[in-house]
């Protein structure tokens, strides 16, 4: 039977993630997830593309926002904190969010070298999953990329590691659950995946970028440019104009329960419900 093998959730956008034994599911997602974001003077959204140092900064959720980088004091700031309201901008989409104060920024130029500002999730005005992809409804996304989730299977990682030059961790991927004792690429199928009350809908591929060439640990950029070189000779998607590794889902049912790592995971074909696939 297939399980969730691992739960992660990455409060600030682009920094070190969060390994979670279990998780409370939200409209948005897991929670806690992208809720921050680091912006620049325009607002617009920085990520490990442009700063790999992001990969340095850790955080921890415990009853306030906490944050760390070596030779730095930790950086705490209340969950729900107050702030000016900023322009902020994802790729096409502009929104806003609520600015931690100079304080916060004082401590990312530290830790990363550039003046930036941090931001919180403003719920009233979070954006939606393109419709084109996820169908009808309401699906709103944090500051991701674009959706609530992205799974992976172990057994794709395994499948990738056995072409590269030398192996990679999950963590180059940054998926929000990992799926065991599946098919390599089982994940590909735009399926329901059910586990316990909770069901999440595969939507999209996910296409990936210079993040995973990325060493998440010493933040140094892999120069032979892998597993992106690997990745486009067997994963690439001409319709989506990349490499494809993992499922971008939404979350269909089960808001406010909790996934648990060990529980075991179905894959409904949309076919067993609706008579074709759409």
């Amino acid at each position: 039977m297939a399980r969730v093998a691992s739960l992660h959730v990455y409060p600030v956008k682009s920094c070190r993630g969060i390994d979670l034994a279990t998780s409370r599911l939200t409209p948005t997602g897991l929670e806690w997830d992208r809720r921050w974001m680091i912006v620049d003077a325009a607002g617009r959204f920085v990520t490990q593309r442009e700063n790999a140092r992001l990969a340095s900064i850790a955080s921890a959720i415990n009853g306030k926002l906490r944050l760390a980088a070596d030779g730095l004091p930790e950086f705490v700031i209340d969950l729900h904190h107050d702030g000016p309201m900023r322009k902020v901008r994802i790729w096409k989409h502009v929104g806003v969010g609520i600015d931690a104060g100079d304080e916060a920024a004082d401590w990312l130029m530290a830790a990363l070298g550039a003046p930036y500002r941090l931001v919180r999730v403003v719920e009233s005005e979070m954006q939606t999953v393109d419709p084109s992809y996820a169908g009808p409804g309401n699906h709103p996304v944090t500051f991701t990329d674009g959706y609530p989730i992205l799974m992976i299977s172990r057994a794709s990682l395994q499948d990738l590691n056995e072409r590269l030059p030398a192996p990679l961790p999950m963590n180059r991927f940054r998926p929000n659950i990992v799926i065991d004792d599946v098919p390599a690429y089982a994940e590909d199928a735009m399926a329901v995946f059910r586990i316990g009350k909770v069901a999440v809908r595969g939507v999209k591929p996910c296409t990936r970028c210079v993040i995973t060439t990325t060493d998440q640990v010493t933040c140094v950029r892999d120069d032979r440019q892998e597993p992106l070189r690997t990745l486009k000779t067997y994963r690439y998607d001409a319709g989506q104009k990349g490499v494809a590794f993992g499922q971008n889902c939404v979350v269909e049912a089960g808001v406010g329960e909790r996934l648990a790592v060990g529980t075991e995971l179905t894959i409904e074909d949309r076919r067993d419900r609706r008579g074709h696939t759409p």
